[in-house]
């Protein structure tokens, strides 16, 4: 048909008709998250809430990760309502890993005070958490869900990160703006990452979907800025320091220190002629 602006409505209500009843809404998808991480870090919102509150906060979770999964149903294995309750069974190791998380902040990062201040304010905890919540969804198969969660952390921090990677415990990304781990992305236990690291692909394909595309990282490795590591054979080995700025297609023996060299000349501007002015 041809589009107008008089039958413009009806065209789009016939285009999105059947996405409507098949997929997550996303408003509904945020405030499921941000109830969930109130109830995990209820100090968040202030409330020092009763046993009684706790068991309604959960049951007000249920409902709406229920109503979402319902949304999906089609694609789905398993009854909404038992998806829902085997992924809130979940919730006591999720925690347990994020304290994990939050620790290894405290221990890398001299300017944080408290568990409390890493939790409230720090994008990379933020980043973890929502991930952390969304791959057990992507570990039970529930499609698109886990990705429009994994999304809403990437708005809100600038940390992209796949709900598909694995990733250890006591995980911690420093200042996190423009880091990005791919889907079958493997990071062990212990590892650091500073921000606008890249954990990418060495080629972008559809015919490599569900292949190991992205790189394995081991225990206790460091990561520091600007870094790019790409590649699903790419593997860096345990205890490894990779300086910032650096590009790996290939693996790192364990215990390596992996940096570029360039050269930075620092003159006195008094003594050069014609002063060069930068625009940028």
């Amino acid at each position: 048909m041809d589009v107008t602006l008089e039958n413009f409505p009806e065209y789009l209500h016939r285009l999105n008709r059947v996405s409507c009843e098949e997929l997550p809404a996303a408003r509904e998808t945020h405030t499921f998250i941000e109830d969930t991480i109130d109830f995990l870090f209820p100090f968040r919102s202030k409330v020092m809430a009763t046993q009684k509150e706790y068991k309604l906060q959960l049951g007000k979770m249920e409902i709406e990760l229920e109503g979402l999964l319902t949304s999906i149903q089609n694609k789905i294995e398993d009854d909404p309502g038992e998806t829902t309750r085997r992924f809130l069974e979940k919730l006591p190791k999720i925690h347990r890993k994020l304290m994990l998380d939050a620790e290894a902040f405290m221990t890398f990062d001299p300017a944080a005070e408290s568990l409390e201040e890493i939790i409230l304010s720090y994008p990379g905890f933020c980043s973890i958490t929502v991930y952390r919540l969304a791959h057990e969804l992507q570990l039970m198969k529930i499609p698109i869900l886990p990705r429009l969660m994994s999304e809403y952390a990437h708005s809100k921090t600038g940390v992209d990160i796949h709900p598909g990677a694995t990733i250890g415990d006591s995980f911690f990304i420093d200042h996190g703006t423009g880091t990005v781990i791919g889907e079958t992305a493997i990071i062990g236990n212990n590892v650091k990452i500073y921000q606008g690291v890249t954990l990418g692909a060495l080629f972008v394909k559809k015919s490599l979907a569900k292949k190991k595309r992205h790189p394995t990282i081991e225990d206790n490795v460091i990561i520091y800025a600007g870094c790019t590591i790409l590649g699903g054979d790419t593997v860096i080995g345990h205890d490894c320091v990779i300086g910032g700025n650096v590009w790996l297609t290939e693996s790192i023996q364990p215990h390596s220190v992996v940096y570029q060299k360039h050269h930075v000349v620092v003159r006195d501007s008094k003594v050069v002629g014609n002063q060069i002015n930068w625009v940028i």
